[in-house]
C-alpha cells in the first residue's frame, strides 16, 4: 500500500507520523513544494492555546482534537526529546480591560494542570492600558509552546528513520499524482487547499509578527487587540492581527508601529529588544476545519483516494496532532470497507475538485 501526504507544514508532518504509526508495513512519502522555513507553520509562536471559536464540526470532536494534540505534545514535553522536538512548558497570563469572558477558555480549563484568574495584584503585574488604572480582568496558565523550527526537523528525522520518504514537487492538481502510484493521499495543503479543492469556504487570515532577542523574557503575555508575547527557546513572537480575507503577504509599516506599540507597552523592557526579523503568514481559516471526507481521482485506468484535513486557521499547531488521528481513522474505515464515505467528515459541504 503506497500513501501520500501532501503537504510539509505542521498539519502535514504531525499527519505523516500518525499515519506511519498505524501503517508500519505502508510505502508513507510526505511531498510538498517547500519544508521546514518555507512553511507557514515555521513562523507561528507556536503556543498551545486554541481561540474558544474553534470548531472542527461540533463540541465533542472539537474537545477531542484538543485533548488528543494536548496528549501528544505533553508526552513529548517528558521526554528526553523535548528539546531536540522544539516542546517546552511556559506560563503566564492573558488580560483584559473589556471583559471577563475574553479571559476564559473552556476548552483550556479543565485540561492545563493550571489555569485560573488572576489574583488583584497580579492585574498590576503589566502597565495598564491607557486610562486605567491596573487591567479588570485576567487569567494565569501553564501550557506548552511547541516551535515548528525546531519541531518539523525532528519530526520527519523520526519519519524518515522508520522508512518514510520525503519528496519536493509542487502539485497544481491532485492528478499531478496518478502516475507516482498512490493508492491514498492525505491533502494537507493548508491555504493551498483554496486552490486545489476550489473551495471558497476557506478564507485567508492574515497575521504579521515580530521575531525578537529578549532572553529575559520567560513567561507569555496577552493583551487586548490580539496583543501577545510568547517566548521560544531563541527569540520571542511579538503579535500581532487578524485580518480576515487579507491576501497581503509584505511586512505593513503600520502594523509594525502598532504591534511594537502595544507589545512594549505591555511589557516595556521589549523597548530594548534586538529585531530579528518580522514575518507575515496567512491562516488558512475554515469553519469548521475539513478533515475526514474523501474522493476519487481517476483518469483512465489510474486511480487513488484523496482525504482532505485543512482549514485550521491559526490553530494548525494546537490542533493538528488530534486532526491527525482523526482523518487516520477515517483512512482507516475507506480501507477496512474498501468504498469511500464521508462520515467521518467535519466540512459542513462536500466540494469535489474534478479533475
Amino acid at each position: 500500500m503506497k500513501i501520500g501526504i501532501l503537504g510539509a507544514g505542521i498539519v502535514g508532518v504531525n499527519t505523516a507520523l500518525q499515519v506511519q504509526n498505524e501503517f508500519p508495513n505502508a510505502q508513507i512519502s510526505v511531498i510538498a513544494e517547500g519544508y521546514g522555513n518555507e512553511t507557514l507553520s515555521a513562523g507561528a509562536a507556536g503556543i498551545f492555546r486554541p481561540g474558544t471559536s474553534f470548531s472542527a464540526g461540533n463540541d465533542e470532536v472539537t474537545q477531542k482534537w484538543i485533548v488528543d494534540s494536548y496528549n501528544f505534545y505533553n508526552q513529548i514535553l517528558h521526554s528526553e526529546n523535548a528539546f531536540e522536538a522544539g516542546v517546552m512548558q511556559v506560563s503566564g497570563y492573558l488580560f483584559s480591560s473589556k471583559s471577563a469572558s475574553i479571559t476564559k477558555n473552556h476548552f483550556l480549563e479543565k485540561l492545563l494542570p493550571v489555569y485560573r484568574a488572576a489574583a488583584s495584584d497580579e492585574l498590576e503585574i503589566c502597565p495598564p492600558p491607557e486610562g486605567s488604572s491596573s487591567w479588570k480582568y485576567g487569567a494565569y496558565f501553564q501550557t506548552m509552546v511547541i516551535e515548528s523550527g525546531l519541531f518539523l526537523p525532528w519530526a520527519l528525522k523520526i519519519f524518515q528513520s522508520r522508512g518514510g520518504v520525503t519528496k519536493q514537487k509542487r502539485i497544481e492538481a491532485f492528478s499531478d499524482l496518478l502516475g507516482d502510484g498512490y493508492d491514498y493521499v492525505i491533502n494537507c495543503t493548508g491555504f493551498g487547499s483554496k486552490w486545489l479543492c476550489n473551495d471558497h469556504k476557506l478564507v485567508p487570515i492574515r497575521g504579521q509578527v515580530y521575531k525578537v532577542k529578549a532572553p529575559w523574557v520567560k513567561m507569555f503575555y496577552y493583551g487586548d487587540y490580539d496583543t501577545y508575547i510568547i517566548p521560544g527557546s531563541t527569540t520571542v513572537t511579538l503579535g500581532g492581527c487578524r485580518q480576515f480575507d487579507s491576501y497581503k503577504t509584505e511586512v505593513d509599516v503600520y502594523d509594525s508601529a502598532s504591534i511594537w506599540d502595544r507589545c512594549t507597552s505591555l511589557l516595556p523592557s521589549l523597548k530594548r529588544a534586538e529585531v530579528v526579523r518580522e514575518w507575515v503568514g496567512l491562516r488558512p481559516y475554515r469553519d469548521p476545519v475539513r478533515c475526514g471526507d474523501a474522493e476519487v481521482v481517476q483518469q483512465g485506468s489510474q486511480r487513488m483516494t484523496v482525504l482532505h484535513q485543512y482549514g485550521h486557521g491559526g490553530y494548525g499547531v494546537t490542533t493538528s496532532p488530534g486532526s491527525a488521528i482523526h482523518v487516520t481513522k477515517a483512512l482507516k474505515e475507506i480501507i477496512r470497507s474498501g468504498r469511500v464515505d464521508n462520515s467521518h467528515s467535519t466540512a459542513s459541504i462536500m466540494i469535489v475538485s474534478k479533475i
